[in-house]
């Protein structure tokens, strides 16, 4: 017989050990969808792996990959800090990508020096703006953020494709959506031979910057203390309000600059395809990351790489891309409940004799 009870003290290395569980029982229900779909499972699983992590050009891939994930999930974690429900970093991702491009078009012949601040300037007043709009809906109207975010993403969808339809569209494009080519000042290069970008170099400068600030200064002592609830905040007099705007700022502002990058960066222009999903998978990483910079960092290399094998096993095997969503939501929900074992745990009790 087993009796719940609760640790005296956190499981210290429970979080990694639910995570690699997590992980490997996700791998094993893969490998048993591979099996029904009547492929091989030992050989899909290489294929993955080597897609994942085997070989240069996939790394890669993963690391190009991670950097707007990882800005993304930081802003997502930013606002979950403070229990603001933020799920609207896929529409504040576009809004951020429209700035950039608006910069890109309107002063093609800027150098970079110049040019970049605009861009990165712009997408992050953009995706702030988008993110304000609910954060000021909660506060007066008491409008719940995550109806509110979830539907302004098809607003900034839409618009995003109405720009390249109409009136951004390249007339050379020969009917295909999409804006100019940016001249090769608002286009940002990688880092030496390789295909990475020097929007790696950019991601850890934020991210060792939000850390600073939520670790080191009083402001982000009161963001952290007003993850407890309103009530808590009010009587410790603290700013509520004014905090929930600044997080959900931030929070749109790191979401605009992933989509200024990935547009800059590895489409050098704007088109329709530039929405795969980075915003929503961003929430599955600041969960995952338990919300810390670090770990958000290795999450969002761990699902690019899951990203960039599944689409390696797709080519390969011929199996259906939605495999890689449901290998992400099981790994998820893996993990959210495994974290039901950090604070409690199982005791085996004899039972008395009657």
């Amino acid at each position: 017989m087993f009796k719940i009870r609760k640790r005296d003290e956190p499981w210290k290395w429970g979080a990694l050990v639910i995570f690699l569980g997590a992980l490997l029982f996700s791998l094993g229900v893969s490998a048993l969808l591979l099996a029904g779909q009547g492929k091989d499972a030992l050989h899909g699983l290489n294929v993955l792996w080597q897609g994942s992590f085997g070989h240069v050009w996939a790394l890669e891939g993963a690391l190009l990959k991670s950097i707007p994930l990882f800005l993304c999930s930081l802003g997502v974690a930013v606002a979950f800090r403070m229990q603001i429900w933020n799920i609207g970093a896929e529409g504040q991702f576009a809004l951020g990508a429209i700035g950039a491009t608006w910069m890109a078009l309107s002063f093609p012949n800027l150098p970079g020096v110049i040019l970049f601040p605009l861009m990165f300037g712009m997408a992050f007043i953009l995706g702030a703006i988008w993110a304000l709009i609910p954060a000021v809906l909660k506060l007066k109207l008491r409008v719940n953020e995550i109806i509110s975010t979830l539907m302004l993403n098809y607003i900034a969808i839409l618009l995003l494709d109405y720009l390249v339809f109409g009136v951004w569209k390249d007339p050379g494009s020969y009917g295909f959506p999409m804006t100019p080519t940016f001249s090769e000042g608002a286009i940002i290069s990688g880092i030496g031979s390789s295909r990475v970008h020097w929007g790696l170099v950019f991601c850890v400068f934020v991210g060792t910057g939000l850390w600073a600030f939520m670790r080191y200064t009083r402001l982000g002592f009161e963001l952290r203390a007003s993850g407890q609830g309103a009530r808590v905040a009010k009587y410790a007099k603290i700013r509520y309000g004014m905090l929930v705007m600044l997080v959900m700022c931030l929070s749109g502002g790191f979401a605009g600059w992933a989509g200024c990058i990935e547009t800059s960066a590895v489409l050098n222009r704007l088109q329709p395809s530039l929405m795969v999903g980075y915003g929503y998978t961003a929430i599955v990483v600041a969960w995952l990351a338990r919300l810390e910079p670090l770990n958000i960092a290795f999450a969002s290399f761990l699902l690019a790489a899951l990203r960039v094998g599944v689409e390696n096993l797709q080519l390969e095997l011929q199996i259906p891309a939605a495999f890689g969503s449901i290998m992400e939501g099981m790994i998820l929900l893996t993990v959210l409940a495994g974290q039901f074992f950090l604070t409690y745990k199982l005791e085996r009790v004899q039972r008395k004799a009657a």
